[in-house]
């Protein structure tokens, strides 16, 4: 017997701001976060730009030891988690914390670190090489900080599959709800490979706009004129929950988590399929998942990148998935205004999806002024729409020709 699943808090961190609020408040305004890169000196580079969360100051959360011990992606992640726990109004003291976990995504982990202390090795000799390094550098330690931070001994791990390393987080959690493994998980990813050289590898690949001189209408998807990706850093979290237990606490409930599609292209490592056949294929499992007709769903949070091949073909999928339906749904990228954060983006994205459906807002996708003609349909251009949202799905889709698609639905 499935036992049905639902969002009872959330948490970000965003180049729009730290918090879930900052966040939702910004993205219904059409606010870009977007802006010069302030964390190393670009003047080498050929992109200067990116969703930077700017002025985040770690000794507002963390004391000074902590700080030096954490790199930036944990730290992301341990703030954007308690800041869901205190929204879900769960009292871990009270809880038992051996049915409560985390699944917490990432798709590079602590690179800062990493860069840092590989310069040390060179610079300065082996013995100048942190002892902390490991346990700052592996990709699982936003989950197990995280852990030790909320002290939860129940189900803990991390998945790392690019892109969609969110939203694999999201649905792994899920099931393990649905099949009693967990009563509560804070499930998401969290991102901060925002380094010289995280930015060089993205530069030297050709896979990021270059308008910098136009930083914040830089990140423009499904328009005619859109010339790469702009990159992002942040973490997003969700706080999911057995439903007939948050009812019983008197949990507010943003939304129903129903679906979780997973699928890989075998196609490309980087490339998408030529015909979104992977991408198409997580949509669809994740509506059978969630016993869902395409007719139900009223709005995706797309991928959306802002790239030609990945808003084509997205594009392409939607269609097959949904059929003359389609053109009925409005969809939108937030990634035009906090950019793309990677292993994050699943995590952000879903605390804007459940957000739209609580609120009956679809967000827009703005720098959207010159549609491509590949690019046909309701991208809700650079204004949000009040909407009554049933249900949405929302669309990770990364390197590796991993694809993961979320479902969820307003909770009745």
């Amino acid at each position: 017997m499935r036992r049905r699943v639902v969002v009872t808090g959330v948490g970000a961190v965003s180049p729009l701001g730290v918090g879930a609020e900052a966040l939702w408040s910004g993205v219904k305004a059409g606010q870009s976060g977007i802006g010069p890169i302030t964390l190393f000196d670009t003047g080498d580079f050929p992109v200067t730009f990116a969703g930077e969360v700017s002025g985040f100051d770690p000794e507002a959360y963390f004391e000074k030891k902590e700080v030096r011990h954490l790199d930036r992606v944990t730290q992301f992640a341990m703030v954007a988690s308690r800041e869901a726990v205190k929204d879900s109004g769960l009292d871990l003291g009270a809880e038992d914390t051996t049915r409560i976990g985390a699944i917490i995504g990432s798709g590079i982990g602590g690179l800062d670190t990493t860069e840092k202390q590989v310069l040390t090795l060179h610079e300065r000799g082996v013995r100048r090489v942190t002892p902390f390094l490991v346990p700052m550098m592996m990709i699982n330690a936003p989950g197990g900080q995280v852990a030790i931070d909320l002290g939860l001994r129940g189900p803990n791990m991390c998945v790392s599959s690019a892109c969609a390393s969110a939203n694999h987080a999201i649905g792994l959690a899920l099931h393990h709800i649905r099949y009693g493994q967990a009563d509560v998980l804070l499930a998401g990813g969290s991102e901060a490979a925002l380094t010289p050289i995280g930015l060089a590898g993205f530069c030297s690949a050709r896979a990021l706009s270059k308008r910098n001189d136009d930083p914040q209408g830089a990140s423009r998807p499904f328009d005619a004129t859109r010339d790469g990706f702009v990159f992002g850093e942040g973490a997003g979290v969700l706080v999911l929950e057995e439903r007939e237990r948050a009812l019983a606490r008197g949990a507010r409930i943003y939304a129903e988590i129903c679906g979780f599609g997973n699928t890989d292209d075998a196609f490309h490592i980087t490339a998408p399929h030529a015909e979104g056949d992977g991408a198409a294929r997580s949509m669809a499992e994740a509506l059978r998942d969630a016993e869902l007709s395409p007719s139900d769903v009223t709005y995706i949070n797309a991928h959306g990148t802002s790239t030609e091949l990945n808003d084509k073909l997205e594009t392409l999928a939607i269609k097959r998935v949904f059929g003359d339906h389609a053109a009925k749904l409005a969809i939108s990228s937030t990634k035009s205004m906090v950019g793309h954060l990677l292993g994050a983006s699943g995590g952000v994205e879903s605390v804007v999806s459940v957000k739209a459906i609580f609120e009956g807002v679809a967000p827009p996708t703005i720098n959207l002024n010159t549609p491509d003609p590949e690019c046909d349909l309701d991208y809700v251009p650079n204004t949000a729409r009040e909407l009554k949202i049933e249900a949405a799905v929302s669309n990770t889709f990364g390197f590796g020709g991993h694809n993961a698609c979320l479902a969820f639905r307003r909770h009745a």
